[in-house]
């Protein structure tokens, strides 16, 4: 079922997601200060490749200061665009019955979004 559910998530939007991530990375490790936020850039299309069968998780320990500090780089530089991204492509999705479950993966996927360093995506 979260095959189904990966292959409809991937044609109806994540594929343009994919590439905002992608192409984010790729602007994000052209300088050296950007290559931790680029890699975690390229961490992220890999998960927004597949969501159905995952959760987004705390990591353990959580992080600490320097987690809250590159979050607060995270936010400024893509961070806040990408979840705005998320939130109205699943307001769009919600607007129909049938895209409910897309909807309710992309509402999944914005706290991995806004704050990356701290939060990992695991199999459920």
């Amino acid at each position: 079922m979260s095959l189904l559910g990966n292959l409809v998530f991937f044609i109806f939007g994540g594929f343009v997601i994919f590439l905002g991530y992608v192409l984010g990375g790729i602007l994000l490790c052209l300088t050296i200060i950007g290559i931790p936020f680029g890699l975690m850039c390229f961490r992220l299309a890999g998960g927004v490749l597949a969501p159905f069968g995952r959760e987004v998780v705390d990591t353990e320990p959580p992080g600490g200061p320097v987690a809250l500090i590159m979050n607060i780089i995270w936010i400024i530089l893509p961070g806040l665009e990408l979840a705005i991204m998320h939130l109205l492509l699943a307001l769009l999705f919600a607007l129909t019955i049938v895209g409910i479950p897309i909807a309710a993966q992309h509402i999944k996927l914005v706290p991995m979004a806004l704050l990356p360093f701290g939060h990992v995506m695991r199999d459920v």
